[in-house]
């Protein structure tokens, strides 16, 4: 059994300035916002300054909204109020590695689906019950962990014909040549569980949200394992079809910049970037005809169920560029 990761960098969007709006609406509409998720802050002067900061966000998506040629709806969320540096900060977590040329120099040109023909024009990993539920993440840096373990739920499913739930949180105290919360790499995340043979269940190690010491007892209470993992060629997009066809993919996307970070439905094909810095999981494929056919990758975040669609984002696929394989 193993699982196979590669990288696709979507899509980024700059800050544009937006018409000027009447101030007593942004304030109600801030207050209502604060209040929908709970908000508050510790003095006026926090709350003067997120205002100012919600507001240039909120005049960003209007403006993106009300713009043409576009598949896709973007709208407020929890990270509304907070700059591009923050979220970056505390809600992606892949640390790019530095390409180097021994490393480049060995890696093989072929992978294990190479010679699939069989694609079909969609497929859903979810409706073949290889994919758990939207997890969260939250203010920590761990989505590496969250894209390893759904790869390793996915394959376990398919190759075993059981769903488990497994621990991001013992990736995240025991993969020691990963950061925990300050980031990770996926590829890491495989090599700990392949060398500890396997992970416990998540109700065996339940998610904290931030890194802790790893707890040797459960550790060892492996639920489920892989043998090995490979990287997809690189830029090589019917690669990456090939191998979602048979199962789910961990990659990386492009995710802070404010298209991404606000997206809320459809296809989304804003201007693409080229700086990885969030993973994820590719769990399917199609093409949405209420979207003017648009062709996409269904992708599985880790920013909870209300982020996007129910915690999922379609990218629009055959433009998508590609970073190098990990």
């Amino acid at each position: 059994m193993f699982v196979i990761i590669s990288l696709v960098i979507t899509c980024a969007s700059q800050v544009v300035s937006g018409r000027s709006m009447h101030e007593p609406s942004i304030v109600a509409k801030h207050e209502q916002w604060m209040a929908q998720h709970g908000r508050t802050y510790k003095d006026e002067l926090e709350k003067a300054m997120r205002l100012k900061i919600f507001k240039q966000n909120l005049e960003y998506i209007e403006k993106a909204n009300k713009e043409g040629n576009r598949t896709y709806k973007l709208g407020t969320n929890e990270f509304s109020d907070l700059t591009n540096e923050e979220f970056r900060a505390s809600y992606t977590g892949y640390n790019r590695p530095v390409p180097s040329l021994s490393r480049q120099s060995s890696r093989p040109s072929t992978f294990k689906y190479q010679n699939v023909t069989d694609v079909p024009t969609s497929i859903d990993w979810r409706k073949k019950g290889a994919v758990t539920h939207i997890k969260n993440q939250g203010n920590c840096g761990s989505c590496w962990a969250f894209s390893a373990v759904a790869a390793v739920e996915g394959i376990t499913q398919i190759t075993g014909g059981k769903l488990i739930e497994l621990s991001e949180q013992q990736l995240v105290d025991c993969s020691t040549d990963n950061n925990g919360c300050s980031g990770g790499l996926m590829d890491k995340a495989f090599e700990y569980i392949i060398e500890n043979k396997g992970l416990a269940t998540e109700a065996d190690y339940p998610y904290q949200q931030e890194q802790g010491t790893c707890d040797e007892q459960k550790e060892k209470a492996a639920a489920a394992t892989i043998g090995k993992y490979e990287d997809l060629p690189k830029g090589d997009e019917h690669a990456l079809l090939q191998a979602v066809t048979k199962q789910p993919v961990s990659v990386c996307v492009e995710a802070s910049g404010q298209a991404f970070r606000f997206y809320e439905r459809g296809v989304l094909n804003a201007e693409c970037g080229n700086n990885c810095d969030h993973g994820v999981a590719v769990v399917g494929f199609g093409t949405a005809e209420e979207e003017d056919g648009a062709n996409y990758w269904l992708i599985k975040n880790s920013w909870g169920e209300t982020w996007g669609e129910s915690g999922y984002i379609r990218i629009l696929r055959d433009e998508v560029g590609y970073g190098y394989p990990l």
